[in-house]
């Protein structure tokens, strides 16, 4: 019988099973979230882990597509940044390598002139 062992790193790195947000990550998002809500923009999210992508996703109401994506993929930690956001018609508003400067594109949201 010829087994060869299963590999499970490459690069001597293991590969995740899916992708995840880390609890400092998730720390600034529900930071942000909590505010939205305080303001009454946001009611309420969902997270989905995936292979290829975390995502954190915003909704006005549960029934309603997610007003904005936040999105974490580790493919494009090289190029373009690991983290995005994503409006509600696909168009990515900000991308980069700090999540704290990527959603700051959804803190001037919540400025708001006072009379």
């Amino acid at each position: 019988m010829n087994m060869t062992p299963s590999n499970p790193f490459q690069n001597g790195q293991a590969i995740p099973a899916q992708v995840a947000f880390h609890r400092t990550e998730l720390n600034v998002i529900l930071s942000l979230y909590g505010r939205m809500v305080a303001a009454g923009e946001w009611r309420d999210y969902g997270m989905s882990n995936l292979k290829d992508v975390a995502i954190f996703s915003v909704f006005r109401r549960t029934a309603e597509h997610p007003l904005y994506t936040i999105e974490k993929r580790p493919k494009l930690r090289n190029k373009q940044g690991l983290y995005s956001v994503v409006g509600m018609d696909g168009q990515i508003l900000k991308r980069g390598h700090d999540l704290k400067t990527v959603l700051r594109v959804l803190e001037r949201k919540l400025i708001r002139a006072v009379d």
